[in-house]
């Protein structure tokens, strides 16, 4: 299958990284204005009627990945989109697993997402799968995502509940307290959207899907609603894309 081009100019890069430095604030949807525009072929969006026009909301989205593809396009596509700006959760490192050069990756990648969240005003959170060492860190930084929420109730929020990548690109369960991250931002006050994003017939796809609130069944634990929060927003993604990247997750007829 032939696939999209991504380009971005190094005139954009080098602005981008001045302004990384200098602690410059940015435009996250005016930048990804400008690389969507750049896209051959052009980004196909789905579902138009649902994009949200502004906040509350918080859009959750698959973390579609294959080699060559970079996942800051996954935010590029949403932030262009939608037609305000995007308060986005970003991890704050590249784990590498498996890479020999993971020692010298994590520390530069964290470096540089660090920066990059705080020239577009997002809230970074470590890499998922949740390691031992970073417990304390992302008890933090959902504090500062929640903190966000409050102060900021009319917000459109976005995030990747699987906060990795398959090989396949398919669909993943999210780990361990990202559905009770989630629901904690819908209790205030935040619906759900889902939107799936994927590559077909050579161009890279949006679909939004309609809003919804969660419906989770009485009487479970607090992992049991953990899991079925997740469970049930990842089937909501699910059903926005393609069949091969649905994964364990049969979709609802969008």
């Amino acid at each position: 299958m032939d696939t999209p081009s991504y380009p971005i100019p190094l005139r954009d890069i080098l602005s981008l990284g001045i302004d990384m430095l200098s602690g410059a604030s940015r435009s996250f949807r005016g930048d990804a204005l400008q690389r969507i525009a750049g896209l051959r072929p052009e980004l196909r969006i789905l579902g138009r009627e649902h994009i949200p026009q502004a906040g509350p909301r918080l859009i959750t989205l698959n973390h579609y990945h294959r080699p060559g593809f970079d996942a800051w396009w996954l935010a590029f596509a949403l932030a262009a989109a939608v037609p305000a700006e995007i308060h986005f959760g970003i991890t704050d490192e590249l784990t590498y697993p498996g890479k020999w050069y993971g020692f010298l990756g994590r520390p530069v990648t964290h470096w540089l997402l660090l920066r990059l969240a705080r020239v577009y005003g997002f809230t970074a959170m470590p890499p998922m799968p949740p390691r031992p060492q970073d417990v304390e860190r992302r008890a933090a930084a959902v504090r500062r995502m929640l903190a966000f929420a409050r102060s900021h109730p009319q917000a459109l929020l976005a995030l990747a509940p699987e906060g990795g990548d398959r090989p396949d690109g398919a669909a993943v369960m999210p780990p361990p307290g990202a559905g009770r991250f989630i629901e904690h931002l819908a209790r205030l006050g935040f619906p759900l959207q889902p939107a799936g994003i994927f590559e077909q017939e050579g161009r890279l796809c949006l679909h939004f899907g309609p809003p919804y609130a969660l419906a989770l069944p009485p009487g479970l634990g607090a992992d049991e609603r953990d899991r079925a929060a997740a469970r049930q927003v990842m089937e909501h993604i699910a059903a926005l894309l393609p069949g091969r990247l649905r994964g364990e997750f049969s979709g609802r007829l969008a």
